[in-house]
Order: C-alpha cells, then sequence, then structure tokens
C-alpha cells in the first residue's frame, strides 16, 4: 500500500520537471535565435530553395555584422567552389587560416577546404602543397585521396603508388586494383623506351598486386614480343581466356600477327575461329572474318560470318554478312546486297564504340582509365550496338 503512495507522488513530479526542462529548452533556444542575425534565416531559405546567388549574398551580409562565425565561412567557401567561384572560395578559407585564434581541429578544416578549392581552379602544385600539410587527424585520409587524385592527373605513378598504399595503411578499403594499374603504366613506359626488362620487373609487381589484372597479362605478352620471344608473346595473351574472356578482342590482332611471323597462320586462324564461336563479340568477328578471307577464301568467311549471326545477331555481323553475299552474288541481287551493306555500315560507323559502365561516357578507343570519371576497368571491350527507339 505504501509503494502504491509514493508511486502517485513519483508520477506528477517527473512530469513537473519534464515540463520545467521543456521550457527551459524552449527559452533558450528563442534567447539564442534571437542573436541571429534575419540575413542568417533568409540565407537558409534562398540555400533550400536552391537560389545560391542570394543565399551568398545574405550569407555575406550575416558575416560582415559577426565574423567570428567559423562555420558560416566555411559554407560560403563551399556555395562559392560549387558556383566556380574558386578565387573567392581560396579569399574565404585563406581569411579563415590567417586567424590567430583559429583551433586546430578548424585549421585543419581550412586547410582541407583550401586544397578543394586549389584542386578545382586546376592549381595541383598549390593543392599538393596543402593536402602535404595534414599527414594526420581528422581530414588526413581525405587529403590522402585528394593527392591521390592529383599524381593520377599528372601520371606521376611513383608518387601514384606510394599513396595508395598509404591509403590503405589508413584503414581504407583495398587499392589492389588501382595500384595493379600504376605498375602496368611503368611498364608501358618502359616498353615505349625498348626497355622489356624494366616492363618485367613492374608487370611482376602489378600480378603480385592484382593476380586477375589482365592488363598486366596483356603487356607481359608485349614484352615477350618486344623481345622476339613470340612463343612467350603467345603464350600470355593466350592466358586472358582463363582471366576474363570478354578482353580477347584486345590480343585477336596481336596473336594473328606473332603466328604470322612465326609461318603458322592457319593455326592462329583456328584459334580465332574458335574464341569467335564460344565467344561472339563484334571485335573478334572482324579480326577473324578478315583472316579467314586472306587464308581461306570468301565462302569460308561467308559462312563464319553466317555461324555467328544465326549464334549471336548484331549489326557489325550482319555487315560482314552482307559483304560476303553481295561478293558471291549476281546482278542485280549483288547490288540490292550492297544497298543494305552500305545502310547498315553507315548506321554503325559513327556510333562510339566504347562506353564506361561508370559514368556513360563514349569513346571510339578503348581506354583502361575512363576519360570522363578517371575510374579503372569500367570500359568493357565491346563495342556498342546502336538503340533504335520504338516506333
Amino acid at each position: 500500500m505504501d509503494l502504491d503512495f509514493w508511486w502517485l507522488l513519483v508520477i506528477p513530479v517527473a512530469f513537473a520537471l519534464g515540463w520545467m526542462t521543456s521550457r527551459y529548452d524552449l527559452k533558450t533556444l528563442l534567447s539564442e535565435n534571437a542573436n541571429l542575425p534575419r540575413s542568417y534565416f533568409r540565407g537558409l531559405n534562398f540555400l533550400l530553395n536552391e537560389q545560391h546567388d542570394k543565399a551568398i549574398d545574405a550569407f555575406i551580409e550575416v558575416a560582415k555584422l559577426d565574423p567570428e562565425t567559423i562555420e558560416l565561412h566555411f559554407a560560403l567557401g563551399n556555395l562559392f567552389r560549387r558556383r566556380g567561384e574558386t578565387d573567392r572560395a581560396i579569399r574565404v578559407h585563406q581569411n579563415l587560416l590567417s586567424r590567430a585564434d583559429l583551433p586546430a581541429a578548424e585549421r585543419d578544416h581550412a586547410l582541407y577546404e583550401l586544397g578543394q578549392d586549389f584542386l578545382k581552379a586546376g592549381l595541383l602544385d598549390r593543392a599538393e602543397e596543402t593536402f602535404l600539410a595534414l599527414p594526420s587527424g581528422e581530414y588526413s585520409l581525405g587529403a590522402q585521396r585528394a593527392l591521390l587524385t592529383i599524381y593520377e592527373i599528372e601520371k606521376d605513378w611513383p608518387k601514384s603508388i606510394s599513396t595508395a598504399e598509404r591509403i590503405e595503411k589508413m584503414g581504407a578499403p583495398s587499392r589492389h586494383m588501382e595500384i595493379a594499374h600504376f605498375h602496368c603504366e611503368l611498364a608501358q613506359e618502359a616498353l615505349q623506351r625498348k626497355h622489356p626488362d624494366g616492363a618485367r620487373g613492374e608487370l611482376k609487381l602489378a600480378l603480385s598486386s592484382n593476380p586477375d589484372n589482365v592488363r598486366a597479362t596483356i603487356l607481359a605478352g608485349d614484352a615477350e614480343a618486344a623481345d622476339g620471344n613470340l612463343e612467350g608473346a603467345i603464350a600470355n595473351w593466350k592466358r586472358v581466356e582463363s582471366q576474363n574472356e570478354v578482353y580477347l578482342p584486345l590480343v585477336a590482332e596481336k596473336l594473328m600477327k606473332a603466328y604470322g611471323a612465326l609461318d603458322r597462320k592457319e593455326e592462329g586462324v583456328e584459334l580465332l575461329i574458335d574464341y569467335a564461336t564460344r565467344y561472339p563479340s563484334n571485335d573478334l568477328l572482324d579480326v577473324a572474318y578478315k583472316h579467314v578471307q586472306e587464308l581461306r577464301g570468301l565462302d569460308a568467311a561467308h559462312a563464319l560470318a553466317r555461324k555467328q549471326m544465326q549464334s549471336a545477331p548484331n549489326l557489325a555481323g550482319m555487315t560482314r554478312l552482307l559483304e560476303a553475299q553481295a561478293a558471291t552474288a549476281e546482278e542485280p541481287r549483288r547490288g540490292e546486297l550492297e544497298l543494305m551493306r552500305n545502310l547498315v555500315k553507315q548506321r554503325t560507323k559513327n556510333l562510339p564504340r566504347y562506353t564506361c559502365q561508370a559514368c556513360g561516357f563514349r569513346a571510339r578507343l578503348f581506354y583502361w582509365q575512363c576519360p570522363g570519371c578517371s575510374g579503372w576497368e569500367t570500359y568493357a571491350p565491346r563495342r556498342v550496338e546502336p538503340i533504335t527507339s520504338p516506333a
């Protein structure tokens, strides 16, 4: 009975305390809001309505009234940078850094934002210097990622490798795919200098970082070919099938050139026909068709194109099939087939060949790194078919 009595007392007391606390919080909030200039709320309203010009004007007015507002300066700097006014963003963040009373954490924040300003403005040397001033702390990982972007733009592959490894050590997700490509870039530079041994060393490091890197395998074949070891080159290029067969079009012509130099063209053609049959592809068909026609004649090439069209119909295969049929047909059918072939070829010749699967950037050449989003291995080495709209 006593326990019930005490509970009856506790409930109204708890309610009263809660009411008093809420009133205090409300008074505090109203007091804080009363101290904020009206321009601050106008700026927020403009920002929410995507009216960035008016928001900037309102926030500048607040900053003049209260120069000590650090967060407002960061907001202003970011707005300027988003609008492309990097010179104004730089001034805002440099003004923050000039303050002697700026706390250490806010100083790091201002340095990081200033580095982003320089990077957006294309001032890579100044951006690098700024990000290097953040070796530790809350913004160090972001600074290292920005440095990696800078080194990739500058094609400074040794610095890219060391920075990517540093990012991994900081607990970020593995960068093994990128590191492998950085070594491949160094290997390609060595091959251009006619230094196959140097290329082999870089490719060994690339495959150590990422054993599935197809590019390293292709370049290993290039290194052997540059050294005159065609058998070794063929062995490397044939390994592409076991790694990822979609990249076979990148080595098809290389294989035929090597087999031709060894006077084994027939063996090379058989290999290409096998690839084109098991892994239908426009590029594989183009290379196989050309060499089959040279070695075995038009009828054999026609049979290959017809078989390809039956298993995987596409416009590139249709062009080859019509070409073969027109070459053996008599007038007036030959003229009709040539007209059809020309129409299909005209429809496809101006199309971009490759599309980045990350950002959609289209290009005629195959890239290991997308020129649009800078992603690695985002292009599949297959030509894009035209997209026709329904009637």
